[in-house]
């Protein structure tokens, strides 16, 4: 892999980790494109460029949610614990996260080598995809049905939510199901704000992308190649996250995702497709 490539990678990594259409399935499916051969450790780092992007953008409220989370600690030994997060957003917001966060650590630790085992089967991508698609159409339909209604702001979402949508993120270590898709669909299915919802998805990677690359760091410390393509491809992958994350921050407030449904449906069939078909 050239540094060209590289750039490319986390361009693909960077933009697709935060769009709703898989960056797992993209990170199958672009190397066979490019005939690059890339491992599992370089897609973790691309995924660490992601996280630091997304830690940038959010800065101002993880460390509001440090502080809240201290001061929960606090709470505990003067016994107002449930007042604190009943009334902070902040601290809401952070045990929010901690909660959301045990489906997916569960299911990374338990069924690792079952959903590893799927990143060299096409057909399980295409057919991931696809059913992103649906996931997406459907957090739409119901959204659509629900509009009426407004949407749940922090201090209306309950943990049984976080659990739910912690559940999406945790079948999303599938390659082809989109982690920001799943998880701001899951939102979505559960009542939450439009512009919440996407929020809540992206802190909900913080801790997953990081436990991710702390399991992969010996693969990360001793790849195999040249250090400007292992830092090309962390910027590129670092800037694009940054970029994709602002765009949908905007972008879900005022329009669907139906347009993501197209084209995961689209990639999948493809994907699909070749890998049954293709000789």
């Amino acid at each position: 892999m050239d540094i060209i490539q590289a750039i490319i990678m986390g361009m693909v990594q960077g933009l697709t980790e935060f769009l709703p259409v898989s960056s797992s399935a993209h990170l199958v499916i672009v190397p066979e494109l490019m005939v690059v051969q890339s491992s599992l450790a370089f897609d973790t780092l691309l995924h660490v460029g992601t996280l630091v992007a997304v830690v940038g953008y959010f800065w101002k409220d993880i460390l509001a949610m440090i502080k809240a989370f201290v001061s929960s600690l606090k709470d505990l030994f003067h016994g107002n614990f449930k007042e604190g997060v009943k009334e902070d957003p902040f601290k809401r917001l952070t045990w929010l996260v901690v909660v959301g966060t045990i489906p997916a650590g569960l299911m990374g630790v338990l069924l690792k080598d079952q959903f590893e085992s799927l990143f060299s089967s096409a057909a399980a991508v295409g057919f991931f995809l696809l059913l992103t698609g649906f996931i997406l159409w459907g957090a739409e339909w119901i959204a659509k049905r629900n509009s009426e209604k407004e949407g749940k702001k922090i201090k209306g979402v309950t943990f049984t939510n976080s659990l739910v949508i912690g559940l999406f993120q945790g079948f999303a270590i599938a390659p082809g199901i989109s982690r920001s898709g799943s998880t701001i669909a899951a939102g979505l299915f559960s009542g939450l704000d439009r512009k919440l919802a996407a929020k809540y998805s992206f802190l909900l990677s913080i801790p997953a992308i990081l436990g991710a690359a702390l399991i992969q760091t010996k693969d990360i410390v001793s790849f195999d190649s040249n250090l400007s393509v292992l830092i090309g491809g962390f910027l590129s992958a670092l800037i694009f996250s940054y970029l994709a994350v602002k765009f949908m921050m905007g972008y879900i407030q005022k329009h669907s995702l139906i347009v993501f449904s197209y084209y995961c449906w689209i990639v999948g069939a493809l994907t699909l497709g070749i890998s049954l078909f293709w000789k």
